[in-house]
């Protein structure tokens, strides 16, 4: 299907030609009808799966400039407040209408001075906007489209009530649209209350981790993920890349690394005021800045064109978060990789999100550099380890010495001070064996040891590097 199938607007046709959108994506494909037609809508569609275009453009095809506000998008977060009503002003730039998106963080005069002045589509976060509408500069009486996106996410992020309060004081005569990329039952019970006769649009699994995204994970332990990160960016040379961490300090510890060793890179987090995140994102969209480090809940909207590489420097602990992070990249149809970071003790993660996803996650290894790093690699024992802890090493000690399995246990445990229960499997050979050790004593054991002799001959202890596989 092409977009001139869905689309009469000529004006509207060009703007999504210049947007550089080839072909309509699944979602769009199913949504567009039948919003054109003005019917209630519930679809399931996961970021990158192309949503704001199946809401934006039939919006756009039916408002009439200069004539008030008309539709009101809800949204959970100030980024995607700001992305999505680009995305309107992208879409309508040749049809004289005026988004606005309103959020906290932003200046209230100078939003109401932007009202005040005019504006046909609104975008905000509930918070924000119910502020406006106690104060009487916002009125939403002549809207005739609403739109719920994420609406899973408000529902985590507390804003139901808000929503319902919002939705109680817009005209009942409108056509509702909401968007989420699950559908729990407080989300189909808010359906029931405030649409009539919803058509559901079910986006499949399969389609919510996009085809094009190259998806693979790298087993690197935690000493060694910035080696990892900086051998991958060094080599393959990311247009745009977006990594995520887990945490507001590890995105700055992260991003703080990187500028030591001459990345272009910035990062955004909660704690960073609207202002410097707004000027971030400005330098990011515009290429000036090739990387960006961000938590989950402050790149909720980043909707930024030709993003290469996403990397999970933290792996998610929930799926779900997964294919929201993921669907940063490969969108429009380009290519795009995602590289997750991955210990041993969080393969079973891995094996969750592949489950929930429907795909297959392959493992990789660091690409070789030539012998040229920019992060010396470290010795990570995590990275060796097997489920229980135990990395393997072998010792230049063996029967030919005089040596059996008990010699060897109790010469460790008195030489290294390591306890019986952090030695693991012990197999004695002629000149050498094999001992297990846990990772939390290995580094020290092994120092130990070899400063040993035995019969005049010095212990050597080396680590197997037998990289544990799926």
């Amino acid at each position: 299907m092409e977009f001139r199938e869905l689309i009469s607007s000529q004006e509207l046709l060009r703007a999504i030609t210049e947007l550089e959108w080839e072909e309509p994506t699944p979602v769009q494909e199913q949504t567009i009808p039948v919003a054109n037609q003005g019917h209630d809508l519930m679809a399931q569609a996961q970021t990158g799966t192309g949503k704001t275009g199946a809401f934006a453009i039939p919006i756009v095809s039916k408002i009439t400039p200069k004539k008030g506000i008309q539709t009101l998008v809800l949204v959970p977060t100030r980024e995607l407040a700001v992305q999505v009503a680009e995305d309107f002003f992208e879409l309508a730039k040749y049809m004289d209408l005026r988004p606005l998106a309103i959020y906290g963080g932003q200046s209230m005069n100078v939003q109401i001075s932007r009202l005040r002045k005019g504006v046909e589509i609104v975008v905000g976060t509930p918070g924000r906007l119910m502020d406006l509408m106690r104060r009487g500069e916002l009125s939403f009486n002549d809207v005739s489209v609403v739109v719920l996106d994420e609406a899973d996410r408000m529902l985590d992020m507390g804003f139901i009530d808000d929503i319902e309060w919002i939705l109680q004081r817009v005209p009942k005569k409108r056509q509702t649209m909401l968007f989420s990329a699950t559908l729990p039952e407080a989300i189909r019970e808010l359906a029931l209350r405030y649409m009539k006769d919803p058509t559901t649009v079910n986006i499949s699994q399969d389609a919510l981790t996009v085809d094009q995204t190259e998806q693979v994970y790298i087993n690197v332990g935690r000493k060694n993920k910035l080696w990892a990160l900086c051998r991958i960016l060094d080599t393959e040379k990311p247009a745009l890349t977006l990594i995520f961490c887990s945490t507001k300090r590890m995105v700055d510890t992260l991003v703080r690394k990187l500028k030591a060793y001459g990345y272009s890179v910035e990062g955004i987090h909660g704690d960073m005021g609207q202002s410097a995140r707004e000027k971030v994102m400005a330098k990011y969209r515009s290429g000036k800045l090739k990387i960006l480090v961000a938590t989950d809940v402050a790149a909720r909207g980043i909707d930024v064109e030709g993003i290469s590489h996403v990397f999970n420097y933290d792996i998610p602990g929930n799926p779900e978060d997964y294919v929201h992070r993921i669907g940063r990249t490969a969108r429009a149809g380009r290519d795009g990789k995602a590289i997750t970071f991955v210990s041993n003790e969080e393969r079973h993660l891995v094996k969750a999100i592949e489950s929930f996803g429907r795909t297959t996650i392959q493992e990789e290894d660091v690409p070789d550099s030539g012998g040229r790093d920019t992060v010396k690699r470290q010795l990570d024992f995590e990275e060796y380890a097997d489920n229980f802890g135990m990395v393997a090493f072998a010792i230049n000690l063996g029967r030919n010495d005089g040596i059996d399995m008990v010699n060897l246990l109790r010469f460790i445990e008195r030489k290294a001070r390591v306890q019986e229960h952090l030695i693991g499997d012990v197999t004695i050979g002629d000149g050498d064996s094999r001992v297990h050790l846990h990772k939390s004593v290995a580094f020290g054991a092994m120092k130990d040891l070899e400063r040993c002799t035995v019969a005049d001959k010095h212990v050597r202890v080396s680590l197997i590097r037998d990289r544990l596989r799926r």
